[in-house]
This record gives C-alpha cells, sequence and structure tokens, in this order.
C-alpha cells in the first residue's frame, strides 16, 4: 500500500528517477562496449545516451527549483528560495481572488443543508447533553459578575428607559377598552366582590370582636350584636346589589370604568399622574429592594440548579434542545429560511474577512526561512517533479532511438 507520508513518498519516486538514470548510464557503456561485436547495439547506446541527456535537464531543472544543483551558484537557479517573499504574496493574492470570493464561497455552501446537519447533530443524547452542559455551565459566571444592587439599578434603570417613550395613559385605557369589550372588567369586579364576600364570611367572629371592642362599656352586649348584624347585613346588601346585573351599582361601575377610559386617552392630566406614580415607584427604596431580593432568588435558585449534575434545570434545557432539533428537521420551511440566513451570514463573515486570512498567510510565509518553504513546497509536490525526471529519462531514450535510425538512413543515402 502506497505512503500516504509526502516526505516518504518523495524519497521513494526520488530514489527511482535516480536508479533509472543511473541504469541508463551503465546500459550505455555497456552497450557502447559490446557494439563492435554486436552492431544492432547501437540502437540501445543510442537509447541510453539519450535517455541520460534527457534525465540529466530534467534533474536539473527539477533541482534548480529547490536549490543550487551540486551546492554551485548557477545563475537562475534556487528559484524558490530566492523569491520567498513574492511567492508568498503571490499564494496569498491568488487565495484571495480566486478561492476566497463570494461566489466561489457561495457555490460551495449551496448544496450544504447547515441547519439539517446541525439538527442531526443535536438529536444525538450526547450531543445536546454536552450543549445543555455548556449552557448551564455558563450561569455562574455570568450570575458571579452582576451584584444584587446592580441588577436592582439595571431593572429599574431600563423599566424607566424603557417606558420613557410610551404613552401610559392611552396604553391603559386601551387596555382597559380590551377588557370591556370582552366583559372582563364585569367578571373581574365580580371576583373581586366574591373575594370580599368570603372575607367577611371567614372574619365575622374577628369584626364582632372589634365592634364589641370599640363599644363604650356601659352599653349592653345585646346592643352591640344587634348592631354588628345590621353592619354585616348592610354591607352584604352592598354586595349583593353590587353584584346584580340590573343593579344601579353595576350601571355606576360601567359608567365610571367607561369615563376613566375616556380620560386616559384624552386628558394630559392623567398621564402626568400615571407617569409621576410610576417614576415614584421605581426610584422608591422599598421597589429596589424588593428587585433586589427577587433577583437575589432567582440568582440563587439558578446557582444551585446549575450546580446539580441532574438539575431539572439541565434536564429541561436538554429536553428544549432535543425537542428544537427535531422540529427543525420535520419543519422544510424552517429549515430553509435557516440555511439561507446561516449561508448568507457565513458568506459575508469569511468574504468581510479574507483579507485577514490572506494576510496570516502571507505573514506565516514571511517567518519562514528560505531552506524552510523550500523543503515543505518539495515535500509536497516533489514526488511530481520526481516523474518528470523519469519521463525525461524514458523520452529521451526514444527520441535518442528515432535520431539515431534517421542518422542511419540519412548515412545510407
Amino acid at each position: 500500500m502506497p505512503s500516504r507520508d509526502p516526505l516518504v513518498r518523495l524519497r521513494r519516486i526520488r530514489r527511482i528517477a535516480t536508479s533509472l538514470l543511473a541504469a541508463m548510464a551503465a546500459v550505455f557503456v555497456a552497450a557502447r562496449l559490446l557494439q563492435p561485436d554486436y552492431p544492432w547495439l547501437g540502437f540501445v547506446a543510442a537509447f541510453a545516451e539519450a535517455a541520460m541527456v534527457g534525465g540529466l535537464a530534467d534533474w536539473f531543472a527539477v533541482t534548480a527549483l529547490f536549490r543550487h544543483p551540486l551546492g554551485l551558484p548557477i545563475p537562475h537557479t534556487a528559484i524558490i528560495p530566492r523569491n520567498k517573499d513574492r511567492i508568498g504574496a503571490n499564494i496569498a493574492e491568488f487565495l484571495e481572488h480566486n478561492f476566497i470570493t463570494p461566489d466561489v464561497v457561495r457555490n460551495e455552501l449551496k448544496d450544504v443543508d447547515l441547519a439539517g446537519i446541525g439538527a442531526r447533530w443535536l438529536a444525538d443524547d450526547a450531543n445536546n447533553r454536552a450543549v445543555a452542559e455548556r449552557i448551564v455551565g455558563t450561569i455562574p459566571a455570568v450570575l458571579n459578575m452582576i451584584e444584587d444592587r446592580d441588577a436592582a439599578a439595571f431593572f429599574g434603570g431600563t423599566l424607566a428607559s424603557g417606558m420613557k417613550d410610551v404613552k401610559l395613559a392611552p396604553l391603559t385605557g386601551q387596555v382597559l377598552s380590551v377588557l370591556v369589550a370582552n366583559g372582563q372588567h364585569i367578571r373581574l369586579l365580580q371576583k373581586v366582590l366574591g373575594l370580599v364576600g368570603s372575607a367577611l364570611e371567614e372574619n365575622r367572629g374577628y369584626i364582632r370582636q372589634k365592634v364589641h371592642d370599640h363599644s363604650p362599656k356601659w352599653m349592653p352586649k345585646m346592643v352591640d350584636e344587634k348592631f354588628y348584624e345590621r353592619l354585616m347585613d348592610g354591607i352584604q346588601s352592598i354586595l349583593d346589589d353590587m353584584a346584580d346585573e340590573n343593579g344601579a351599582w353595576r350601571e355606576r361601575f360601567h359608567t365610571a370604568i367607561m369615563e376613566l377610559i375616556e380620560k386616559l386617552e384624552e386628558s394630559p392630566e392623567y398621564e402626568a399622574r400615571l407617569r409621576g406614580l410610576l417614576a415614584r415607584g421605581i426610584t422608591h427604596p422599598l421597589f429596589r429592594e424588593y428587585v433586589a431580593g427577587v433577583w437575589a432568588d432567582i440568582r440563587g435558585r439558578l446557582l444551585a440548579a446549575s450546580e446539580s449534575p441532574e438539575s431539572r434545570l439541565l434536564l429541561r434545557t436538554q429536553g428544549a434542545l432535543r425537542i428544537f432539533s427535531t422540529a427543525l428537521e420535520k419543519n422544510d420551511t424552517v429549515r430553509t429560511k435557516l440555511n439561507e440566513w446561516l449561508k448568507s451570514f457565513a458568506t459575508e463573515a469569511i468574504v468581510e474577512r479574507r483579507s485577514l486570512i490572506v494576510a496570516v498567510v502571507r505573514k506565516v510565509i514571511d517567518k519562514w526561512d528560505a531552506e524552510t518553504i523550500s523543503a515543505k513546497l518539495e515535500t509536497q509536490v516533489g514526488s511530481d517533479l520526481q516523474f518528470i525526471r523519469i519521463n525525461g529519462t524514458l523520452v529521451g531514450g526514444v527520441v535518442g532511438v528515432l535520431l539515431y535510425a534517421i542518422s542511419l538512413v540519412l548515412g545510407g543515402h
């Protein structure tokens, strides 16, 4: 089996070419010595002689590319070492204008299903597990860079900045309009009334005790009880009236909501009030403490989850990656669009940075000394050049025989 090592292959082919040249020299000497007794050996001698000339000429040409033949400083030899810098610049320019071009890169990526390859790779449990571990593993590093106070200030500042250009009053009015259109404000009112009624019923004993505590000591307990009963009945009656769909309370509630919506959408005063309320809320110490507390709780949970090898966060992340890969592989439309984006991004990224790529190539070649670049190029292409020597030897021999035959024919005439 041929060796894949280019240096080993070069040495082997070089030995063959040199051995063939030496063999032609031996054949030439033998043929010349025996030609007086065997005239037909003139053809053999002519072949060997011309083969030696062709072989030596090609040996000189091939060797002159990489070094001075026989160490002699013959002009126009050692071409590659003497022109190292120019060769490096030409190689870099060749790469830039012939390989790293938009058309070439785009054509190479045309039939590559990048999204499909990624989806199939990510569908493997070992791969999506590794990606999930990498994602979750970055959480502590990110969280440890953020202090709780910084997080509170960031969220507060982001909220304030994000709401700066938002018209709060009209937005609130639009939200209320949607709720009214769907009857959600009535359901909300009924929910509140139900909660109030339940709270009253559950705290009847507490309310009775408060009524008794605030009554004069000389007032009979029976009167306290009567007052308590009337108070509870009155409150329940109001709640019932408010819950009545056809009652006056319901109508007043609906009218008040509609008037509020109108004022929110049109009144600058309400806008100023809401904006001032938001500003005071965001800058209030209690808000900052609350945000800091929430962040600390989230941070602690994330850190604990990221440190556990079988945490729910890791398993859910892995599951999400698995679902994503499956969905991506099955959805041709999404995969096609993603492929278009990836190929466009890859093409732009490579082409825009081709000057950096060729600069690296030029820089690396510039760092090599003359002997190094000569040895590297000879190792890569030298074995093919040795075949020139072999072909030159054989072709030269054939030409020599033809010339010898022609000379015989012409000499005979």
